[in-house]
């Protein structure tokens, strides 16, 4: 039987007001940290869609611009380079090096996965959200079912949305607010749906008159695991007008897993939103950048263009800027003077300014970015460039394992949605009802590895120049094909270019018994030669051989 229903619009609307606490408490924060670093990326009214931020009078030097910028693209390119091989799929407590069926399909699902990426518009999505997650610390991606690409995505705009979290302190609500057309209010939700403002606005031809909507999705506490229909799933998710006064939804119904990638920072203790991340750390720079820049601009003017005094008589003589230019002095020789005497020292000002600037962009990881440029310019050596990289690398793990949990959420879900549409590949009967893990295996994430692989060489190389130089046999303490299976993961190398283990564990035998047949062969031919030594070659001697296959 059909639970009680226990939603309303008036208790999406008290919902709204309780997260609205939270969020007021950071706003302030946001709208500064916007108007440093991203101005016209923030969307704190719903009603200002499709206009312009007023000019910004704040931003003074453009490498807070500039940090962002790279940070984004170091990581678009780090993090999520389209061209490379950045994730690969795995059979969770499943050792795939055992079965190179269950390799093989894990590789048919990354490839597809891959292809569901590229004809999506995530990685037109992506550089906006490691711009948003590295000034604000959060950012939000709206995941959606899509007809031709498997699904699609939508980045929301800081301080168009709220966020709650449940007591794991996971992200489970959200609501969303913003402003859509009365024509794809009514084409997507239908006439019998939409409040009679849209329809007068439809029946007016006042088609791309502004609504404003509000989205909620939440914990579904009518949820029934056996129904079927849409509004009794795991989450669920409500439109409505917020600005009418008629009590129906545009649509109700729900979803099985949240619809919603978040991306966030670090978050103290039970907060709700971060606290910080890189944009939050170089605010105080920014600032004091911006006022100095503005302090040098005064100091540079006041030597090139400074202040005149000079006697009463001159007031009304014309003062010609150019090389050659000169004005007539008084009776009493006097002429035009500066009226201060300033000699400022510029040069310092322009010294901390620089180191501001570097700090900043250190802050943003620039540095890290463009080590291998910078390093080459200095002429270090690779194993100094090696150092150097993990050293950063060090840096950088907690952000990109921020990155990667908001990753695992969209791979997750495009899995399911492959499984909704049949289009994986068939699985080998031997993982049947497994779960599927995700490691991540991009430039950044490969360089966080190199540890492993330089202890792994150190190793190998270690115990095969002990082996020469004591005993040979003490090389058998490596499992070459063990080695060689955990190399190819930590450099991410296609499955297709490694023979199976158990392929050359066959050869392996089959040598193995081929050496054997030549030992019995060499015994034979000792134990013959032995007879024609004592005896001589007689008929015996030589049906023997005959019969060993020697003669």
């Amino acid at each position: 039987m059909k639970k009680k229903n226990s939603y309303s619009k008036s208790y999406f609307n008290s919902r709204r007001m309780e997260m609205e606490v939270a969020y007021n408490t950071l706003k302030a924060d946001w709208q500064d940290l916007a108007d440093y670093f991203l101005p016209r990326s923030v969307r704190f009214l719903a009603r200002n869609v499709n206009k312009q931020p007023a000019k910004n009078k704040k931003i003074k030097d453009s490498t807070p611009l500039i940090a962002v910028r790279n940070f984004s693209s170091g990581m678009m390119s780090g993090a999520t380079n389209p061209a490379t091989n950045w994730f690969k799929v795995r059979v969770r407590g499943y050792q795939p090096e055992t079965s190179y069926e269950v390799k093989t399909w894990c590789n048919s699902v990354e490839i597809l996965l891959r292809d569901i990426f590229n004809s999506s518009n995530l990685y037109r999505v992506l550089p906006s959200v490691y711009k948003q997650l590295g000034v604000f610390g959060i950012a939000t991606l709206a995941l959606q079912e899509d007809e031709t690409s498997v699904f699609r995505c939508q980045l929301l705009p800081i301080g168009s949305y709220r966020i709650a979290k449940n007591s794991k302190g996971e992200i489970d609500t959200i609501c969303r607010v913003y402003m859509e057309t009365a024509k794809n209010l009514y084409d997507t939700f239908g006439e019998e749906n939409v409040s009679q403002n849209i329809l007068n606005a439809i029946n007016s031809n006042r088609f791309e008159e502004m609504f404003e909507i509000v989205h909620f999705v939440e914990p579904n506490k009518d949820f029934m695991p056996d129904s079927v229909w849409a509004e009794d799933k795991a989450f669920i998710s409500v439109y409505y007008e917020y600005a009418s006064n008629e009590e129906k939804f545009l649509s109700k119904s729900g979803f099985d897993r949240f619809p919603y990638a978040v991306f966030e920072s670090e978050v103290n203790g039970e907060d709700i939103y971060p606290c910080e991340c890189p944009g939050v750390n170089a605010l105080p720079d920014v600032k004091q950048l911006m006022s100095m820049v503005i302090d040098e601009g005064k100091a540079v003017k006041k030597m090139i263009s400074p202040t005149y005094k000079g006697p009463a008589s001159l007031k009304n003589k014309k003062m010609i800027d150019a090389p050659a230019a000169f004005i007539e002095e008084d009776e009493n020789g006097r002429g035009l003077s500066p009226i201060y005497e300033v000699n400022p020292r510029v040069l310092e000002v322009d010294s901390i300014i620089e180191k501001l600037k570097e700090s900043i962009k250190e802050i943003f990881y620039n540095d890290l970015f463009s080590m291998i440029l910078n390093t080459a310019e200095r002429s270090r050596t690779a194993t100094e460039v090696n150092e150097l990289k993990e050293e950063k690398m060090v840096l950088l793990s907690p952000l990109l394992q921020q990155i990667h949990s908001g990753l695992n959420v969209i791979i997750d879900w495009v899995f399911e949605e492959c499984i909704k549409l049949n289009i994986l590949p068939e699985p080998p009967e031997e993982i049947m009802g497994s779960n599927m893990d995700i490691e991540f295996v991009s430039t950044l994430a490969q360089a966080q590895k190199a540890t492993k692989i330089a202890a792994m060489e150190r190793f190998t190389t270690f115990t095969v120049n002990l082996a020469n130089s004591i005993d040979p046999i003490l090389a058998k303490k490596i499992n070459a094909s063990k080695v060689i299976d955990d190399y190819a993961d930590y450099v991410n190398i296609s499955p297709e270019q490694i023979v199976p283990t158990r392929e050359i564990e066959r050869q392996q035998q089959q040598q193995e018994e081929f050496q054997k047949q030549q030992q019995t062969i060499e015994q034979a031919k000792q134990g013959v030669e032995i007879i024609q030594n004592i005896a001589g070659t007689d008929v015996a001697g030589g049906d023997l051989m005959e019969r060993l296959g020697i003669l």
